[in-house]
């Protein structure tokens, strides 16, 4: 029988006459009496270990195999995606720089493609965004022979709207390619801004466009300052370097020159649309007159010479490939979504969270004028499919 000390002793029957509490007499060699009234009778038993409930155990079964799986879903899609890319090429691009496209209609087999190049949200501008990386990949895409311009957008920053100008043009340019613009529910300010990158311009029948004018929202808070025992006293300069402070109202002379400043804006916008519509060239006059800040319908930027047809998106995809030749049949029309993966969504949304919050603090605290159309302010996101 074992003795060892980690035994529990159990006795049967008596009282102990000796020895310390828990070990037989004479220590745990259990050397005591063994037998007969009073005397004791030792044997060790061993502890049962204890057992795990059976659902907890099927639970932490259960786990590890999604963990496992998990694992082994997105290592086999980083071993897969090259064969991917060479079954499926319109929903995954090999080349560096270029985004993947989804195949819209016309003849999925056939080389040659119609670009839709989609502008949506508030114009903001930037080297990485989504906007940025579809004229990108037009560039740098050979068997793209036209392109549609979806625009629905209220506008944004003046910046933002000419750095997208800019670069279409170049990419129109460098290519060779047409650009037939689309226009959605509305395509106002700097979303008609950047629809002089085009050709042809369609409006839908609901479509609001026009806006042609520039804003600069300000904010005066020195009333509420007052009332909640807030003042500023910032040490400047130059007697104009504050200036746009809202917590003090704005003098004359900060009037005047952020006036200056809207109608130097203003003057280019104007420009911009008189080298897209050749007929403004000609007539500036005429310009002068719908260029006041009014939003236009589909039908009285028509009559006005804004845009030159009515009609959907189909419809500008059909004038599109008529432009070049091409039709349903020997082409296709693909469209273009922002490529991310788990973890760049993770970092992307905490980033543009933080991207976010910089800019509504930099609205509040920064005058700057926009090409935005009026009773909207910047939503500080532009949109990617």
């Amino acid at each position: 029988m074992s003795t060892n000390p980690q035994d529990v002793y159990q006795f049967a029957g008596g009282y102990p006459a000796s020895g310390p509490t828990g070990t037989p007499p004479g220590g745990p060699s259990g050397g005591g009496s063994s037998g007969g009234p009073g005397n004791f009778v030792y044997y060790p038993v061993a502890i049962a270990p204890r057992r795990q409930s059976f659902f907890m155990s099927l639970f932490l079964f259960c786990c590890g195999l999604i963990a496992v799986a998990f694992f082994a879903f997105v290592l086999l899609s980083i071993l897969l995606s090259p064969i991917i890319a060479v079954m499926h090429p319109d929903s995954f691009s090999l080349n560096e720089g270029r985004l993947p496209e989804k195949y819209v209609s016309g003849n999925k087999n056939a080389p040659d493609k119609v670009a839709i190049l989609t502008i949506s949200g508030t114009i903001l501008g930037g080297e990485n965004s989504f906007i940025k990386k579809q004229i990108d990949s037009i560039s740098k895409d050979q068997q793209v022979k036209v392109v549609v311009l979806r625009i629905v957008s209220p506008g944004g920053t003046i910046s933002g709207s000419d750095y997208y100008l800019e670069h279409l043009k170049r990419m129109k340019n460098e290519r060779g390619i047409p650009v037939i613009v689309s226009m959605g529910s509305l395509a106002t300010s700097g979303g008609y801004y950047v629809a002089m990158a085009g050709d042809i311009l369609f409006a839908e029948h609901t479509t609001i466009t026009g806006s042609i004018g520039v804003i600069a929202p300000m904010y005066n808070l020195s009333g509420l300052c007052q009332k909640i025992g807030i003042s500023a006293d910032p040490i400047v300069s130059g007697p104009m370097k504050g200036m746009g402070n809202i917590t003090k109202p704005m003098s004359e002379e900060e009037k005047k020159i952020w006036q200056a400043l809207i109608d130097d804006s203003f003057e280019r916008f104007k420009q911009i649309v008189r080298e897209g519509r050749p007929q403004f060239a000609a007539k500036p006059e005429e310009l002068d007159e719908i260029a006041t800040g009014q939003v236009y319908t589909a039908n009285q930027a028509l009559d006005n010479g804004l845009i030159d047809k009515i009609g959907f998106l189909d419809d500008a995809i059909e004038a599109a490939m008529s432009t070049v030749g091409l039709n349903a049949n020997n082409c296709k029309v693909v469209k273009y979504s922002s490529r991310q993966n788990l973890f760049d969504a993770l970092l992307e949304s905490r980033s543009e969270e933080a991207s976010v919050q910089a800019r509504i603090l930099n609205l509040l605290t920064t005058p700057q004028p926009y090409y935005l159309m009026p009773g909207t302010l910047p939503d500080f996101k532009e949109e990617g499919f």
